[in-house]
């Protein structure tokens, strides 16, 4: 393996943190630049040490140059509702501005670049399982647009720079990741039904909670994400774990991990929350030779210590 420089957006986020470990891990040298909106300069703390990672404090819709890098993977938006509705703009602004800030830089040094996008490019799907021939059933000017969209066009503009500016680019579509570093107050299932059972508190379900998600544990989704930026593969590539299970259902299994006394709250459903959620990975496994092997009760059990260190 050719060891590279890598510059890695959103750094101190849940995913982008797992990332950069990985990289390191292989040898490679990382610049992770994150503006701390939503990331967490605990997930990277233990990097300090390594003399092959260096960090800057960045916002990436301002442009900048990091010198000669080998591959850019572009990870920075928030990405849960309570996150991306309270920076609503900056969320816009990140796709759009920050994307093609960081596409500029793949393009003047030559660099590959995979842009981190999202199963909310589906939003609420006519078309169960999704494939990534699904175009998607997605309200434009809803609350939660501000983050499809945003998503939506960063691929469109990602295409643009691999069609027309010939940029390596790869386009993961990621489904509902979950794992230790997830943000414990961040909005999303895992962490509130996780935080509320260690709590012995109510696990709040929204709508009557038989609505699916896809739950894939975070070390295989960077497996996945790693294998589609070493591919030849351009357009949009779903990575997750096809196994769908209700809001019920993973309540059910947060309680016996945890080994919780919680019962179950009720709570409306909000809007143009997506009622199913479970990705065809035909692709990923044909094409990168990648499927998860983490079940749901073996990543709630990795990542229990986590979510107790955070009570």
């Amino acid at each position: 393996m050719r060891f590279m420089r890598v510059l890695v957006t959103g750094a101190a986020g849940f995913l982008g943190s797992h990332l950069t470990d990985r990289l390191l891990g292989e040898g490679h040298t990382v610049l992770g630049v994150d503006n701390l909106s939503t990331g967490d300069l605990g997930n990277i703390a233990h990097l300090k040490p390594d003399s092959r990672f260096s960090f800057e404090e960045r916002d990436i819709c301002q442009p900048f140059d990091p010198g000669k890098v080998d591959y850019v993977f572009n990870m920075a938006s928030p990405a849960s509702p309570p996150e991306y509705l309270k920076l609503a703009i900056e969320t816009l602004r990140v796709g759009s501005v920050g994307t093609e800030n960081t596409l500029e830089i793949a393009h003047k040094y030559g660099a590959g670049f995979l842009h981190a996008s999202t199963s909310e490019c589906y939003g609420d799907p006519l078309e169960h399982p999704q494939s990534e021939s699904y175009w998607g059933n997605v309200n434009p000017v809803g609350p939660r647009s501000v983050y499809d969209e945003a998503k939506r066009y960063a691929e469109s503009l990602t295409m643009a720079y691999y069609r027309y500016r010939n940029v390596n680019t790869h386009l993961v579509r990621i489904f509902n990741t979950y794992g230790p570093r997830l943000h414990p107050s961040d909005g999303r299932v895992i962490s509130n039904f996780m935080m509320q059972a260690l709590r012995n508190e109510p696990l709040t379900v929204y709508g009557d909670g038989k609505q699916t998600r896809s739950f894939c544990y975070a070390a295989d989704l960077i497996e996945g994400i790693l294998r589609l930026s070493r591919s030849d593969e351009h357009l949009p590539t779903n990575i997750g774990n096809p196994i769908e299970f209700t809001i019920l259902e993973c309540a059910e299994a947060v309680i016996e991990v945890t080994g919780s006394s919680s019962e179950l709250k009720y709570e409306p459903l909000p809007q143009d929350d997506p009622m199913r959620r479970k990705p065809d990975i035909t692709k990923a496994k044909q094409v990168l030779d990648w499927e998860p092997k983490v079940s749901l009760r073996e990543g709630l059990q990795l990542s229990l210590e986590f979510f107790k260190s955070k009570l």
